[in-house]
């Protein structure tokens, strides 16, 4: 009988994702994993078939780290709450940000696409659009997709240090970006009939 794993996959995947929120993901290699787990990289080997399988757990446990950031202390409207949150995750674990949103992706695809690997709480956000202001699924997407870009883009910058915000000043960046994309989509509603 074999000896029984000193590391399980969940270990490893945790260690890794430790590594990367320090390093950042140039930093993940078997070697430097190995070194992290105290040992040399068969246990990395043993449980995953290459380092793009544990690339793909670790983007998978970095994004459940971020859906729990987001979902912790709701104290805003929750769609608000989301892009604050975001934002916050950008400044305060920007490796894990860089990781989940500013690394190349080999399967460009359009934003319907990104809006399905955005997870759960981007449901919930045109969700929480079409019941607080009384609009179709699609006007929803167009709000949701328009702050989602504008969201991003400050997360890209804080995340990559080019510029800082306090929490007030994206608050109000927020607000202001949100009124105005409702403005515009009640206006071309308006014009519309």
């Amino acid at each position: 009988m074999p000896p029984k794993a000193k590391y399980t996959r969940q270990d490893i995947i945790s260690i890794a994702l430790d590594l990367v929120a320090e390093q950042g993901i140039n930093a993940l290699n078997a070697r430097s994993l190995g070194a992290a787990l105290g040992t040399s990289t068969r246990p990395v080997f043993t449980a995953f078939t290459s380092m793009g399988e544990l690339l793909a757990e670790v983007r998978t446990a970095a994004m459940e780290r971020f859906n729990i950031y987001v979902n912790t202390d709701v104290i805003q409207p929750p769609f608000k709450n989301v892009g604050m949150k975001m934002i916050r995750f950008a400044a305060e674990q920007p490796k894990l940000f860089q990781l989940l949103y500013m690394s190349e992706n080999e399967n460009t695809r359009g934003f319907d696409g990104v809006f399905r690997e955005l997870g759960e709480n981007s449901g919930k956000c045109i969700e929480y659009i079409m019941c607080d202001y009384d609009m179709s699924r699609e006007d929803a997407m167009k709000i949701f997709r328009s702050l989602w870009l504008y969201t991003f883009g400050i997360g890209v910058m804080i995340a990559s240090k080019i510029c800082r915000f306090d929490e007030n000043e994206i608050s109000d960046m927020l607000s202001q970006q949100f009124r105005a994309v409702i403005g515009l989509i009640k206006s071309q509603s308006g014009a519309a009939s």
